[in-house]
């Protein structure tokens, strides 16, 4: 896991939430955005707040594992 990314404040990132958030209320989810070699995930609220980031092969691991959950 990465917790301080080479891409500084998250301001070049394109950040994006899964097509199932909850529509009630748009801001709450988390949000993904990839950039060379990793996945960075931060809290939608808290767009400025932390967030951190895995390898790409970990987050397809991830994802794979919690859509049969």
């Amino acid at each position: 896991m990465i917790l301080n990314s080479a891409a500084g404040d998250g301001s070049a990132l394109r950040w994006r939430k899964s097509s199932h958030s909850d529509s009630s209320d748009p801001s709450d989810c988390v949000e993904v955005a990839t950039a060379s070699g990793a996945v960075h995930v931060r809290d939608s609220k808290k767009a400025a707040g932390p967030r951190f980031a895995v390898a790409g092969h970990a987050w397809a691991e991830f994802v794979s594992y919690a859509a049969w959950r």
